[in-house]
């Protein structure tokens, strides 16, 4: 591995680490905080949603590139092969 791909992953993974300490000091911080029925429903809910539209955004994309709507837009040629119509005399 290079140089350049090594400091990367050193950076990567110092953002891993700092991440993780951040959530389990989020985490540990709050544990004795009491959650009512109505919390814990409105956070099923908003995970559930939450997922629901990353799935779909997420299958949009797939269906999106398969049909070609991802595709650079191609000029059609005009009909008679593309060739300007000369205009005519008109006495």
């Amino acid at each position: 591995m290079s140089r350049g791909g090594i400091t990367v992953t050193a950076i990567l993974f110092a953002i891993l680490a700092a991440t993780v300490w951040w959530a389990w000091q989020g985490w540990t911080a709050h544990a004795d905080v009491q959650m009512s029925i109505h919390g814990y429903i409105a956070l099923g809910l908003g995970v559930f949603f939450s997922l629901l539209i990353g799935f779909g955004l997420m299958a949009l994309t797939f269906y999106s590139s398969r049909q070609g709507y991802d595709d650079l837009p191609q000029a059609k040629e005009p009909p008679g092969g593309g060739k300007e119509p000369t205009p005519r005399n008109i006495p």
